[in-house]
């Protein structure tokens, strides 16, 4: 898949969504609940957070990382998409167009889908939301400001005092990700003209290209217990998954098989990575040791199952 595809009903892949009218979708199951695999023996004490349309609608599900025990979150006929789960896995916020002007905004509920509540009733669309490592801030992509970009903000956990961290005419697309201690975000842009990955300090100073790439590069998301980053490139010709440091060094491929691989997230404990892939003709949901090897798919359906899981510890 280039990052020029286009999905069905106005959904597209991480690599296109700047016009403020397109909805991202987020992984997506089907019925029917995939065979355990013993690959994922290390996320059987966590869930896996993401949007599915099989009711017919987008809606928030979870399941196990197994892919096994799913179960409906949300129940709202808008477009309920992009989870995040809170750093103790109390909350999911997620991205939702229910507003009476259809806009785009930033929605928190518990665990089990219980208390949602609107963080940003802004008029421009809010998307992407992701956690910072302590659970008070979270970061995501605005378009608010009227001036046709999408731009990382910042806020408190309850949506107080959002504040503007990047000013560009480029356009920051998503996949916003901390780093270990807050201490950085890293995120996917196209300020140069092409698409790379770009950290920065959480009060939006210090902001650096780490990819440098020609090719697409994107979907970044930060190992959890070591200074490694994953994400997604098209630089050696075909639509693979890669780390770096994050300074952009020790670039290494770990994930080239045919197909499209796209959307790496971390397990908790850092051991795996859970990715989407249509490398078996349709898009599935495999997950792979860290390193790349040992890659299985969990869903193994003709259903559209696709982009940006969340994976966080929970009891089963």
């Amino acid at each position: 898949m280039s990052t020029n595809d286009s999905r069905t009903r106005g959904h597209v892949t991480a690599g296109r969504w700047a016009a403020a009218t397109v909805a991202v979708l987020c992984l997506v199951v089907v019925a029917g609940a995939p065979t355990p695999s013993s690959a994922v023996k290390h996320g059987r004490n966590g869930r896996i957070a993401f949007a599915s349309d099989q009711t017919g609608n987008n809606e928030i599900w979870s399941m196990r990382a197994d892919g096994t025990r799913p179960r409906q979150l949300t129940d709202d006929p808008a477009d309920d998409i992009l989870p995040a789960w809170s750093p103790d896995g109390s909350k999911i916020a997620f991205t939702s167009d229910r507003n009476a002007d259809n806009s785009y905004d930033i929605f928190v509920m518990d665990a089990d889908g219980s208390h949602v509540v609107n963080l940003t009733k802004s008029p421009g669309s809010d998307r992407f939301p992701a956690w910072s490592r302590d659970g008070t801030r979270i970061a995501f992509m605005s378009a608010r400001d009227g001036n046709g970009n999408f731009e990382v903000y910042v806020m408190g956990a309850d949506g107080s005092a959002p504040r503007r961290l990047t000013r560009t005419e480029g356009i920051e697309e998503c996949c916003l990700d901390w780093g270990r201690r807050d201490r950085k975000i890293v995120f996917q842009t196209k300020r140069d003209g092409d698409f790379e990955i770009y950290t920065m300090k959480p009060d939006g100073s210090d902001q650096k290209d780490i990819s440098n790439n020609p090719a697409y590069d994107g979907t970044p998301t930060w190992a959890p217990n070591q200074p490694k980053i994953v994400f997604r490139s098209l630089r050696d010709g075909g639509d693979e998954l890669f780390t770096m440091r994050p300074n952009g060094l020790d670039v290494t491929r770990i994930y080239a098989a045919r197909g499209s691989n796209r959307t790496p997230a971390w397990s908790p404990d850092g051991e795996k990575i859970v990715f989407t892939s249509d490398e078996d003709g349709s898009d599935d949901i495999w997950v792979m040791d860290a390193d790349g090897s040992n890659p299985v798919n969990l869903t193994s359906t003709p259903g559209f199952e696709e982009d940006t899981p969340d994976w966080r510890p929970l009891p089963n």
